[in-house]
């Protein structure tokens, strides 16, 4: 049966998933590339980017790789909102925009884009965009039957992922809980209170500083 699966959702310890004033620039807004400092050095990271490619056994191993590792295995299609894609909003007023990954974006399978502005499908490298105006559930019908039996794979923002858990569907959560405060941006848990009930819980802690959380649904 495909799991719904969210990996490498970073937070602050005051419960920011990304910052504030997003640009093309800044993904992560004010936050910078602070939620995200354990995961770039990764070797998973380094060689889904082809940083420094040539260079063997590049990228550090350990916790953070282990976790980082796991986004991939077993996904056949991921869910991502409008802001992951771009920070664009309202109509798609300039098309040529591709999203923040280059000519090959990491994904390597059909992308489903929840956004409530049309815009025809894209193909970039091996990856598709799906442009689709749709529920959570049927985003996940959607990204199921194209994920050819494999996981769905649920990319976040924060908003989407809060979406998502609201509705009862994620079956894997890994949260990572990065030692910074950023004080403003768009935070991930509001409105989940007890959300914690359906799963089971484990902790891992990092040299790095952060620690992963990861929730397990529970038999439903």
């Amino acid at each position: 049966m495909t799991k719904l699966r969210v990996h490498n959702l970073a937070v602050s310890i005051d419960g920011f998933a990304t910052g504030e004033d997003r640009t093309f620039e800044a993904p992560f807004g004010h936050a910078g590339q602070r939620l995200m400092s354990w995961f770039f050095p990764t070797h998973s990271f380094v060689s889904m980017t082809g940083h420094d490619a040539e260079a063997a056994g590049a990228g550090t191993r350990g916790v953070d790789d282990a976790f980082a590792a796991a986004t991939q295995v077993g996904i056949g299609a991921e869910i991502m909102g409008r802001g992951k894609f771009g920070p664009q909003q309202g109509p798609w007023e300039d098309e040529s925009w591709r999203g923040w990954w280059g000519e090959e974006p990491p994904f390597h399978t059909p992308v489903v884009v929840l956004t409530h502005h049309a815009r025809p499908d894209i193909a970039v490298g091996e990856t598709t965009f799906l442009f689709r105006d749709a529920s959570a559930r049927d985003a996940l019908e959607l990204a199921a039957e194209v994920a050819g039996g494999l996981d769905v794979r649920l990319g976040g923002g924060p908003t989407v992922v809060r979406e998502f858990l609201e509705a009862d569907l994620v079956d894997h959560l890994h949260i990572v809980v990065v030692p910074i405060v950023l004080g403003r941006g768009v935070r991930l848990w509001d409105g989940l209170e007890s959300v914690e009930e359906r799963f089971d819980v484990e902790t891992t802690a990092s040299p790095s500083g952060v620690v992963h959380y990861v929730f397990t649904r529970k038999a439903r």
